[in-house]
């Protein structure tokens, strides 16, 4: 089997899926990770805001952004168990990441004194990238199920917002 017959052969199978979604969360995540750092030097630089507060309105956007970009494409082939199920356990999984992301610039910006918007936002980058690996991991498991592995439960609500 040549390599395309065996690339193509793995992008059918659950492998496949993982890349799709992979490719897929990435380009949500790219598109809100920009959207992220345009809001919050935006905010930060120019709108006089405060670097937390600029670091929570950024998030508050760029996560609303991600919820449609990862509901509707990235985790679309996985099964729907309704938007009263799904968004408040996004919320908490971003809540989680978002208070990990306040954290690490509050820790640069006051108690180490850092005041520069070059450096607040090399700490806002870092918080992203770690928060981008808590997300995937917590969507896949809990917010957007395998449809394989569907608990009982899930079927009862099957007509919950689903689609």
């Amino acid at each position: 089997m040549g390599l395309l017959a065996r690339l193509r052969s793995l992008l059918r199978g659950s492998h496949g899926r993982l890349a799709r979604e992979l490719g897929a969360f990435g380009v949500v995540g790219a598109a809100c990770f920009v959207l992220d750092l345009a809001v919050f030097q935006l905010l930060y630089a120019h709108g006089g805001l405060e670097a937390v507060t600029s670091k929570l309105l950024a998030s508050c956007v760029s996560t609303t952004a991600a919820f449609v970009g990862h509901r509707f494409w990235s985790f679309a082939a996985r099964a729907r168990t309704g938007l009263r199920r799904e968004y408040p356990l996004f919320l908490a999984i971003n809540g989680a990441t978002l208070l990990l992301s306040l954290g690490i610039v509050a820790l640069v910006r006051y108690p180490l004194g850092q005041e520069d918007a070059l450096v607040l936002q090399a700490a806002n980058v870092f918080s992203i990238i770690t928060g981008t690996v808590v997300r995937f991991t917590a969507y896949r498991r809990w917010v957007f199920l395998d449809p394989a592995a569907r608990p009982p439960w899930v079927q009862r609500q099957a007509g919950d917002l689903a689609r």
